[in-house]
């Protein structure tokens, strides 16, 4: 491509017999202004658009939404257990418990019609165990005719049976309340009362004399409570609770580690160029083992330190397995074929390394947390006989007797994704204005020779951010709107083949497809960015002059790219790994493994922490990365405008790109 001459758009040119010349703008202060206007404006507009959109969607999750909802469980009034807004003070009630176990059996038989979700439930301090000796009972809240206070009732282990009147105490001995038995032992599994069909002969032997309703003792009470919370649906609201959960950790591992430790980097690489590309590769390797060993841990398969969907002390024979485990461990298999992947392939690139040294010379959360529990608790239409006793009517009551459940529109469902949606795109437009700036700023110096003080402006990064946020915002807004789509399509499609069931065969191709869609779209953008900053061009015809320099010097180009982009990933790979090592290390603590704020599982806390510092290390890693690209590209317009010599490179820029010093020691090299 032999485009307009970019002298004329940057205000130099050397004449014939070396004396530089300015044109455009004239004088020193012309380097990258040329005739600049206002690029795109419609993006920039849509972009001011859809963040007002935003704003309103996010308020609309912090009005309705709760995250309690993704931790506790409902009782039978429709409060959430552990919520002091509810329609009683529950803040230290946070474990749901099923006072029927005849509801929980009914609830776990195949055909049946009655889900657990419909029996009755009640938010307790600490799950109930049998007496030793005798019979304990678990009422419900106190109400009506019974005149204690909510401090008294927990006082009294949740027991009131001794202050019931004859029908209530009737009532109750046919499993319809206001007490009900304590006759399994249960243990706290993911704040719910987990039963262990392994019934108290003590116990049942006194309920039995003192003439109460047959109970079943299969082991059906224990499956269906363990079927229900190991649902799809609670694994995952229990997985974007765990990122509420662990905010601090979010702040430190995601977002002050990787800022350290690429700035750290950035430094290393400044003054020891020559031995980073080594110290990278090794780095990489270390933490590649050390981040898939912990999961080794956490999995189960080596050492004593596998998760627990248990909660504070329990029998160490009782044995509650999950579904977090699995995925943990799958994970796990994972993380080691990247393992081995990744040591192969260092050792590929070494040689590689040695030929290429010289060239090296928090609203978005919060608010999805919300958008994720703003569904309404709603009382379900069970259609079954769970008649119980109504303290406040003072009678046995048949009406409303169903459990409550959380209800999610398909109008949320759309809130969340346009919410993540918009979070992407304006991290895509963030690093996309810092990428412009940075290829602004180098420019500035490779066309001014690497100049005087005169050539280049007055500090040369704010000249280049006042030329984005003045000229060219609308463009980087086109840019990263380009970007968004194909990452949401990625996962929209791996959602529907999930659904479906679909073959790897049939959905890996289009999948993978969309992915090297997605990977050039990028690369076209980054180079784009580089033309705007320079030219001051639209999005479009930018991508047009930087797919036409790269096309004609696409050799020159790879030959510096390749090994480049490679060690600067490898970098940012370094820097987020150890991010996520270090939250591992943070979760570990004994904070989060028990008590209130335990997880369920340090997986998406700790990929969480991955992915926000690899994004931080991009931003860094940037400077580096569009300092290299603005250089070559600049290079390859330089030599396209003067018959293949670059007149404003520097030495050593000429000696590693320059087309017949190549050819002269690939000449040497074979003879």
């Amino acid at each position: 491509m032999r485009g307009g001459p970019l002298g004329a758009v940057i205000g130099r040119y050397p004449s014939s017999n070396g004396d530089s010349q300015m044109g455009g703008s004239g004088g020193g202060g012309g380097i990258i202004r040329g005739n600049r206007k206002c690029r795109d404006v419609v993006f920039l507009i849509v972009f001011v658009a859809f963040w007002v959109a935003m704003i309103v969607n996010s308020s609309f999750g912090f009005n309705q939404g709760n995250p309690l909802r993704l931790t506790y469980g409902v009782d039978y009034e429709g409060n959430v257990c552990g919520s002091k807004h509810s329609k009683r003070d529950l803040r230290e009630l946070q474990i749901k418990y099923w006072v029927n176990p005849n509801q929980v059996y009914e609830s776990g038989q195949k055909n049946s019609q009655f889900n657990l979700a419909d029996a009755r439930s009640i938010c307790l301090m600490e799950c109930p165990f049998p007496s030793e000796d005798g019979l304990n009972w678990v009422c419900d809240y106190p109400d009506g005719t019974i005149h204690i206070s909510m401090d008294e009732w927990i006082d009294r282990n949740y027991d009131f049976f001794e202050f019931l009147t004859p029908e209530m105490r009737n009532s109750s001995l046919q499993l319809q309340g206001p007490c009900y038995p304590v006759i399994f032992p249960s243990v706290n599994v993911h704040w719910s009362c987990q039963f262990i069909a392994r019934v108290s002969n003590v116990s049942l032997r006194h309920w039995q004399q003192m003439g109460g309703a047959n109970i079943n003792e299969d082991i059906i009470i224990d499956k269906s409570i363990h079927k229900s919370l190991n649902s799809r649906s609670a694994v995952l609201k229990r997985y974007v609770a765990d990122i509420g959960k662990s905010w601090p950790i979010l702040i430190i591992c995601g977002g002050m580690v990787p800022l350290f430790l690429s700035i750290i980097w950035l430094l290393l690489i400044r003054h020891f160029v020559t031995g980073m590309p080594w110290i990278t590769v090794i780095l990489f390797n270390i933490l590649m083992v050390s981040f898939t060993m912990f999961y080794y841990l956490k999995a189960g398969w080596i050492g004593n330190d596998a998760i627990s969907p248990i909660i504070g002390e329990h029998d160490p024979y009782v044995h509650v397995s999950g579904r977090e485990q699995s995925h943990l461990r799958a994970v796990t298999i994972l993380m080691t074929a990247v393992m081995i992947i990744s040591v192969l392939s260092s050792l590929a690139i070494i040689r590689r390394i040695l030929m290429a040294t010289s060239v090296l010379k928090a609203c978005c959360c919060k608010a999805t947390l919300h958008l994720f529990s703003a569904g309404q608790i709603v009382q379900n239409d069970c259609k079954s006989n769970c008649c119980a006793y109504d303290l406040g009517a003072d009678r046995i009551s048949c009406d409303k007797c169903c459990g409550y459940s959380i209800h999610y529109t398909p109008h949320i469902a759309i809130a969340i994704l346009f919410h993540l949606f918009g979070c992407y795109w304006a991290a895509q437009f963030f690093i996309a204005s810092s990428s412009t700036v940075i290829a602004g700023s180098v420019a500035s110096y490779y066309w001014a020779r690497g100049g005087t003080q005169q050539d280049i402006p007055f500090l040369p990064v704010f000249s280049s951010m006042k030329r984005l946020m003045r000229y060219n915002l609308g463009s980087v807004a086109l840019g990263s709107l380009i970007v968004s789509p194909f990452e949401s399509i990625r996962c929209i499609l791996e959602s529907v083949r999930r659904k479906l069931k679909c073959s790897n065969i049939t959905s890996r191709p289009s999948e993978c497809c969309l992915g090297c869609i997605g990977w050039t779209v990028k690369s076209i953008n980054r180079n784009a960015y580089i033309m705007i900053a320079i030219t001051g061009k639209s999005f479009c015809k930018a991508s047009e002059i930087a797919t036409g320099l790269i096309m004609n010097n696409i050799l020159r180009i790879g030959k510096v790219n390749v090994i480049g982009d490679v060690i600067l990933f490898l970098g940012k790979l370094c820097v987020s790994l150890f991010s996520a090592v270090f939250a591992f290390l943070m979760l570990d603590n004994h904070k989060y493994r028990s008590a209130h704020n335990k997880i369920s599982s340090p997986l998406f806390p700790v990929l969480v922490c991955w992915w926000l510092g690899y994004i931080v290390a991009t931003l860094f890693f940037a400077v580096v990365e569009m300092s290299i690209d603005t250089i070559i590209l600049s290079f390859c317009q330089d030599s396209e405008e003067h018959q293949g010599t670059a007149q404003y490179a520097p030495p050593l820029l000429m000696d590693t790109l320059d087309d017949q010093n190549e050819m002269q020691r690939l000449t040497h090299g074979s003879s």
